[in-house]
């Protein structure tokens, strides 16, 4: 089968400092706890798992009440970041605190707390319950109001000041629609969009992939917001699978197809989205020896 390996693809440079960071935290304090997946993969968390770094990651709750289940020991802030309080909060429970957060969310905040000194509303374009907007939102709760579509625009007082900003995960087509839309019915509205370069160059290369491929496979996790911006991008004019890793690749979905194009989450190890790739590219339908898949050596997942 042909394959065209986007690129660029893998891992942003958020997601590598984070890492680097987990690992090099083996000789803090112990034990050790990530506040929430470091990044949005599951196979990351396990190998980190296999080292000895627990995850405390519970559906429905913040940052802020997660720390209730940890009480010694050092925790590491993901890469998603966090809000003052949940930093307050671990230091007077006496943890050791190591920041993990991204530097492009730590300028996200910077800019919203500099922009409320000024006397500016926060518009923040971000997907509910990630934590990456929780941790933007939490920095003033009434001021910082998050929007997820039209209708949360519409809802906004047009005589107050506002500046509009975003997760840096989001669709840069979806964050642009909305800020025309908030431009044409906020007439006190200033835009300072906030998509990393990572993920605008990553979804620039999905959105202008060749006419010729037949197939489309997103790697990474379902967690992960910027993975599924990718695939919902790409299913504007393809087919398109996410997959977590080789062991879900659907044999009979290539079967007719011709050439596969295949790109990652930026939280996506790329010992995974290689093992993809290179199993495509042997890949032949009439010849059965080549449906055998290669199994998954968790001890690589964080080289």
């Amino acid at each position: 089968m042909q394959v065209k390996a986007i690129t660029p693809r893998g891992y942003c440079k958020g997601v590598v400092r984070a890492i680097e960071i987990a690992k090099n935290a083996q000789n803090e304090k112990q034990p050790i706890y990530i506040l929430g997946m470091i990044v949005h993969n599951q196979y990351i968390v396990d190998a980190l798992k296999a080292r000895g770094i627990q995850t405390i990651d519970i559906p429905g709750q913040t940052r802020l009440e997660l720390l209730d289940q940890i009480n010694e020991g050092t925790v590491i802030i993901t890469a998603h970041g966090a809000s003052d309080q949940v930093f307050q909060k671990a230091k007077e429970k006496g943890l050791n605190v190591i920041d993990a957060s991204c530097l492009d969310v730590i300028k996200t905040h910077d800019l919203i707390k500099k922009k409320l000194s000024e006397g500016y509303e926060i518009l923040y374009i971000g997907k509910m319950g990630h934590p990456e907007a929780e941790g933007a939102i939490s920095i003033d709760e009434k001021k910082v109001h998050l929007i997820t579509s039209q209708k949360d625009i519409q809802a906004m007082d047009p005589k107050k000041h506002y500046v509009m900003t975003n997760q840096t995960t989001m669709s840069l087509y979806d964050v642009y629609d909305l800020c025309e839309y908030a431009k044409s019915i906020l007439p006190h509205v200033m835009i300072e969009k906030e998509t990393c370069t990572a993920t605008k160059i990553r979804q620039e290369a999905i959105k202008n992939m060749e006419d010729d491929i037949d197939i489309v496979f997103i790697v990474g996790d379902p967690h992960s917001n910027n993975t599924q911006k990718l695939a919902a991008i790409a299913k504007e004019k393809k087919e398109v699978h996410m997959i977590e890793s080789v062991d879900d690749l659907d044999i009979q979905l290539l079967k007719g197809k011709r050439k596969a194009a295949v790109s990652s989450g930026a939280s996506t190890p790329t010992y995974l989205t290689n093992q993809v790739i290179d199993f495509l590219k042997q890949f032949d339908e009439n010849n059965e020896q080549t449906y055998h898949k290669p199994v998954i050596d968790t001890k690589k997942i964080l080289d």
